[in-house]
């Protein structure tokens, strides 16, 4: 069986005519040398077969990570066993078996890549027993045996709220991020997300992982535009910091295609600083937050400034604050060039 495409969410239908971004959303491609190694990470990717979430989510800021030699990589199948509203990746009832070889690809990728700071995300996994806890596991001790001085972060699915697989996965792992998405507010699970998905069951597993590796930094991320509110969105931060969640990110939903959900609106980007200084007020020590940013959205600036309050990094477009200082304007989306 082959992948589809997502069943649509949104009650408009596909002929409705695409909603204009806000002007704030220009960015620039690569050029010079950073088109250059742009052009290796995607070789990279290519010659140890591979996927990315940023070729399979379309994610917007795929030029500006690839060409600054950051990339999040997607292991355990192209296909997603689960439907969500939002999400570009394909679905499939029935996926191929996982590739024994993966986790020896995956490092060597890294390896080649001159990496800091390493995303693995993953796809669900429904179809087998521990929703792939064990293959996210040799994968992550692959890459940390080849690359050690690399700092890594797994974005996880929800293991289908199994805390004895997500045990088994953070037992003597070497991880320094364990993230895992809540994606929308408690009210909008059935409209975002398949329904084998929610917020309590999301919220269980961050939870969990908090309490079995304490040393290990939990972050979550939530989309806007799906049609919470404000208010909903200050109460989701306050209960995702309740579950011990250490690092968050908010940024803008944007329809992968017509089929999907449909964006409900764009807030302008001073809610952006509004609900970072909101997640610092509540104890957070990291949050990024702005238009474009991304879970996976240069993962690894959001850790060093959290690690390093004098850390200097920027990230284009976005309030990016930590516990002990915090930014003022972010840089602008919105470039010069025409």
């Amino acid at each position: 069986m082959v992948g589809k495409p997502l069943p649509m969410a949104g009650t408009k239908p596909a002929s409705t005519p695409k909603r204009r971004l806000p002007e704030w959303f220009r960015t620039s491609l690569p050029t010079g040398e950073q088109q250059a190694v742009f052009n290796d990470t995607k070789s990279a990717v290519k010659d140890n077969r591979l996927h990315t979430v940023c070729e399979e989510a379309r994610c917007p800021n795929i030029h500006e990570c690839w060409a600054s030699g950051d990339a999040t990589f997607m292991i355990a199948g192209q296909e997603c066993t689960r439907g969500c509203r939002f999400c570009a990746v394909g679905t499939i009832k029935r996926p191929p078996p996982l590739d024994p070889e993966e986790p020896a690809h995956l490092a060597q990728a890294v390896a080649s890549m001159n990496l800091r700071h390493a995303v693995i995300t993953v796809v669900n996994r429904d179809d087998l027993p521990d929703s792939g806890a064990d293959h996210y596991k040799q994968c992550i001790a692959a890459v940390a045996s080849a690359c050690p001085d690399v700092t890594l972060e797994l974005l996880c699915s929800d293991l289908a709220g199994d805390l004895d697989a997500l045990a088994h996965l953070l037992a003597q792992s070497p991880l320094s991020v364990f993230a895992h998405n809540v994606e929308c507010v408690p009210r909008l699970d059935k409209t975002v997300r398949d329904a084998r998905a929610s917020f309590d069951q999301s919220l269980s597993i961050l939870r969990e992982a908090k309490r079995l590796r304490p040393d290990i930094i939990t972050k979550s991320s939530l989309m806007v535009g799906v049609g919470e509110t404000d208010e909903e969105i200050d109460e989701a931060l306050a209960t995702l910091r309740d579950a011990g969640v250490d690092l968050v990110t908010i940024g803008q939903y944007l329809a992968p295609s017509p089929q999907h959900l449909t964006v409900d609106r764009f807030p302008e980007p001073h809610l952006y600083g509004e609900w970072a200084t909101k997640a610092i007020e509540l104890g957070f020590a990291g949050v990024a937050s702005g238009p474009l940013v991304r879970s996976s959205y240069k993962a690894g600036l959001l850790l060093r400034k959290t690690r390093d309050p004098d850390n200097h990094e920027q990230m284009l477009g976005a309030y990016v604050r930590v516990r002990d200082r915090q930014s003022g304007s972010p840089t602008p989306l919105k470039t010069d060039e025409p």
